[in-house]
Formats: C-alpha cells, structure tokens, sequence
C-alpha cells in the first residue's frame, strides 16, 4: 500500500513536540510510563532522554528527528497495521520510520511486553 505524496509530505512537516504528547497520554491512560515510552523511543532511534527533550525544545519535524536518528537494526521486523496502512508495505521511508514509533507506542499502550516490543524475543 503506496501512501499519496500529500501525506508524505504532512508527516515530514509534523513536528514530534506536536505528536509527542499525544504518545504520553496513551500509554499513561493505559497504565505505562513516560519512562517506559522513551524507552521504545531510545531503542527505535537511538535518543537518550536528553535528545529527546531536546529535540522536543527545538520543535524539529519528523524529517529532522529521524534523520538525525540511528534507526534500530531490528526496526524493520515491526511490522502490522497502523492508521490503516500495512507498515512493510509502505514505500517511503520517513512514513515508514514515523509509523514505526505509531505502532511501537501502540503496542506498550496496549500492554504489550517490553521483550516483544523491542523485538528481543
């Protein structure tokens, strides 16, 4: 599934401060932490929680977040359905990286195990 160059583009212009709340609050909603969020996010990007605060500061677009990231190795076995898109199907990058941490926030806010989030198990 091919997503339009519209939406591409208002992914790549959305900045994570913008989005980052909304992470919060569903995952505390379904009893998890802040901590354990920036967890899933370290181990997506890389980020400590000094970048990430950080990058929240600077109000940086989803194309700045994750070009300065360190996409995990593991990052393309997520995988399943998010905002009705199939993620492996999706042929831009940034959309795909960006669905990503939809799902990963989406699976701890579901109560997911941390193992099988950070595909370890």
């Amino acid at each position: 599934m091919t997503t339009t160059p519209a939406h591409d583009a208002k992914i790549a212009k959305m900045t994570f401060a913008s989005v980052y709340p909304h992470y919060v609050t569903k995952v505390e909603k379904k009893g998890r932490t802040k901590e354990e969020l920036h967890t899933v996010i370290t181990w997506l990007t890389g980020f400590d929680d000094a970048k990430i605060q950080n990058l929240i500061d600077e109000k940086v677009t989803f194309a700045d977040f994750f070009k300065q990231a360190t996409l995990h190795p593991n990052a393309p076995l997520i995988k399943g359905t998010i905002c009705g898109y199939r993620i492996e199907e999706i042929e831009t990058p940034l959309t795909q990286q960006v669905r990503y941490l939809d799902k990963l926030v989406d699976e701890l806010a579901k109560g997911r195990k941390m193992e099988k989030i950070l595909r370890e198990a």
